[in-house]
């Protein structure tokens, strides 16, 4: 079953779903910076665009390009900055 997601005043968009390999969503994010808490660990995957990742364990920003990925850890957070529209995948994990 798909479910639609909206967060940051419909800013970024997700459609929920379960995969060959557990659930995941895929969305696209405008431009701006966010703030998100994880639950289970994920692997974020960059479809089209890129972005600045900062991880709640570190102080350091990585960049994120379209066909690259970045790990989060269960019970955490990540701080995501766009200069333009970016789409994802989320693997959870």
């Amino acid at each position: 079953m798909l479910n639609v997601n909206e967060y940051f005043n419909s800013t970024v968009k997700s459609i929920s779903f379960t995969s060959a390999t557990g659930p995941a969503s895929v969305g696209v994010m405008s431009a701006g910076e966010y703030t998100f808490s994880t639950a289970s660990a994920e692997i974020m995957h960059i479809i089209s665009g890129n972005a600045e990742v900062k991880l709640s364990d570190s102080s350091a920003w990585q960049t994120v390009s379209a066909g690259e990925h970045f790990n989060v850890a269960a019970n955490s957070s990540f701080v995501i900055k766009l200069t333009g529209d970016t789409a994802y995948l989320c693997e959870y994990i």
